[in-house]
């Protein structure tokens, strides 16, 4: 396993590493180091030794930091000393890049592996609104990677015809690190589908979503209509998909819709106002009981776990709880 290590000026690498777990839960294999305005250099190396040594494999480790010969830089330059062969340094930590790294450690047992696989992604991570102020050079690739290439005509059948769904989950944060992970490897899918009218109109959760998936497999955020077309599509019929659904009632819209799903996972529902929890990962409301009651009304079973590893939980005793939370006969 490769162990990551975080380091910069201040309180910048335990920030950052915390936009991390947001994104991807919690990671065993990062530490956040900072050295902050009373510390001497000694004190950020013995840091990173220390984190270093926390690590399944202590010899297989990747350093970020935030500034290329600055004070995080150099004590990590003087640790790499001698395994110049395994370990790496990457300067100019972002988050896209941090995101990558662990998408890629997923793939790969090699922390030099994982530094030259995030370079790109740091880099593409850096862009500038309005695009015009950007310069034309930079501006240029972006326009070009917008053109469609080996677009597959319309009316073509692959396979059989008809998208395989390997995986429809309900999750309110759609995709993080214990979907791109865990459920993941257990589907084996070609391609990630959040489904969402929402979060399809929302630039930032769409560019997330995309760069949180795995090494190999493509993420793809697009609204229920959409969704129910690409169904009907036969060119989708040699693709493998794992649908994610923010909330009952897009997976409803759906299934109506003419996506063809038997098996619903119930991963995750946020709590909110007017919602009751009814274990550590779900809280429902009215609305959601009467989704679940027409969800099943369509023939649905239900798969609630968190992570595959988890034992399954029953859906009806579940919306029987709620229902006495909610004051509901």
């Amino acid at each position: 396993m490769v162990g990551i290590i975080l380091a910069s000026h201040g309180g910048f690498a335990p920030g950052i590493l915390q936009s991390v777990s947001m994104v991807f839960g919690e990671q065993e294999n990062m530490k956040a180091v900072a050295l902050m305005p009373e510390d001497g250099p000694d004190d950020i190396r013995k840091r990173m030794e220390e984190a270093a040594a926390s690590f399944p494999d202590p010899d297989n480790v990747v350093v970020f930091v935030d500034l290329w010969g600055g004070t995080p830089f150099n004590q990590a330059n003087k640790l790499i000393a001698g395994k110049e062969d395994k370990w790496a340094i990457v300067a100019g930590m972002n988050l896209p890049m941090l995101i990558s790294a662990v998408a890629n450690c997923m793939s790969s047992d090699s922390a030099q592996e994982v530094a030259a696989a995030v370079l790109q992604d740091g880099k593409d991570g850096i862009k500038i609104y309005p695009e015009t102020l950007a310069p034309a050079e930079a501006a240029a690739p972006v326009a070009a990677a917008a053109v469609p290439q080996g677009a597959i005509p319309e009316g073509t059948v692959l396979g059989d015809g008809k998208i395989k769904i390997g995986l429809a989950r309900i999750d309110t944060r759609l995709l993080h690190g214990q979907v791109a992970t865990g459920w993941t490897k257990a589907v084996n899918p070609d391609r990630i589908i959040a489904v969402s009218d929402a979060v399809s109109h929302d630039d930032l959760r769409k560019r997330m979503i995309m760069e949180a998936a795995p090494p190999g497999v493509k993420a793809h955020c697009v609204p229920i209509y959409k969704m129910c077309e690409v169904a009907k599509d036969p060119r989708f019929g040699d693709t493998k998909a794992m649908l994610l659904f923010e909330t009952p009632q897009d997976a409803l819209a759906a299934i109506e819709g003419g996506v063809e799903i038997e098996t619903l996972n119930v991963g995750s529902m946020a709590h909110s106002n007017g919602k009751v929890a009814v274990n550590k990962v779900l809280s429902l409301d009215a609305k959601d009981v009467e989704t679940f009651a027409k969800l099943k009304a369509h023939g649905i079973k239900f798969d609630v776990r968190k992570v595959p590893s988890d034992s399954g939980e029953d859906m009806d005793a579940l919306i029987a709880k709620a229902k006495e939370g909610l004051g509901i006969k």
